[in-house]
């Protein structure tokens, strides 16, 4: 019995690079493309609800209706489809954002087609991919819903200030400066926070703390 293809629709604003994908695709056995689109306005306008793709390869930078906003849309209109991040962007800042727009993954645009194939899968099978820019637990924090304990009873004022330094591009050492403290205050506070939410890195860190709204980028 030959196994079902995956359908697939790709959204970026970058002619040859959309079709350089689309014509690596096809070759796959595995992948089917349902449309292509250049920014998130196309793509709406191409989606027919009796035939949706399982999943999406979204751009994050187009004119009109970027990244974030085109993942928002498919999250509160279709919250079946799975939204993969196809970005040159590797920082911290974009990665949290499309996270919290609604992608289940996250994946460099130089990765070779094999790893790109592989994510498409395990986001259509799994609902979410991850890698070594993205962990699953990341993931679960920012779509899961919130806990209904208060986590801002749970830490200090000064960790909660820690928190908002770690959304920035300052090192930990630059963020003991910020607030008079020494490194070794500021080592204190991310390891009392790693053990209290069970959290292994800064990233990890600043999405647990956006999901649940205990700091605003």
């Amino acid at each position: 019995m030959e196994e079902k293809k995956i359908v697939i629709a790709i959204v970026d604003d970058h002619t040859l690079f959309r079709k350089g994908m689309i014509s690596l695709l096809e070759e796959s056995d595995e992948i089917d493309i349902l449309f292509d689109a250049s920014n998130g306005k196309e793509m709406i306008l191409k989606l027919n609800k009796d035939n949706l793709p399982q999943v999406i390869l979204m751009d994050i930078n187009m004119p009109q209706m970027d990244g974030y906003e085109s993942t928002r849309w498919i999250t509160d209109n279709y919250p079946q489809i799975r939204v993969l991040a196809l970005s040159m962007y590797d920082e911290d800042k974009p990665i949290i954002e499309m996270l919290k727009s609604g992608a289940g993954g996250y994946l460099l645009k130089e990765s070779g087609t094999s790893d790109l194939i592989t994510a498409i899968k395990t986001l259509a099978t799994h609902g979410y991919f991850m890698n070594n820019l993205v962990s699953g637990k990341l993931i679960r924090s920012l779509q899961e819903n919130s806990s209904s304990r208060n986590l801002l009873q749970e830490i200090s004022a000064n960790e909660r200030k820690f928190l908002e330094h770690c959304c920035s591009e300052f090192t930990y050492k630059e963020i003991a400066d910020k607030m008079n403290l020494s490194p070794h205050t500021i080592d204190n506070y991310r390891e009392s926070l790693f053990q209290k939410f069970e959290i292994k890195s800064r990233t990890g860190l600043v999405l647990f703390a956006l999901r649940n709204e205990l700091i605003k980028l």
